[in-house]
């Protein structure tokens, strides 16, 4: 079963990898850099797996790169959210 498969599986993943990277002292502008450049090839290359999928596909293809960088930035900050949420 892949992450995509399960939107929270996903926001867990992707929290992990955020959490990982700022350990490694990446900074903030470089983190959603990444995650710019991740939402830029899912939208493209892989299928939504489900509704909460579908809609950030959706809105990621309505958007210009500034849109899209905001949104992939904002994906940041819930995954950050979440895990200080969790702690």
């Amino acid at each position: 079963m892949s992450v995509l498969d399960n939107f929270r599986d996903w926001k867990q993943f992707l929290g992990e990898r955020v959490e990982q990277a700022k350990q490694a002292g990446m900074e903030s502008d470089t983190i959603e850099n990444v995650a710019y450049q991740i939402g830029h090839y899912l939208a493209d290359q892989v299928d939504p797996k489900n509704d909460q999928e579908r809609l950030l596909k959706q809105l990621w293809d309505a958007g210009d790169e500034q849109q899209q960088r905001a949104l992939a930035s904002m994906m940041v900050k819930l995954v950050e959210n979440d895990a200080n949420q969790n702690r």
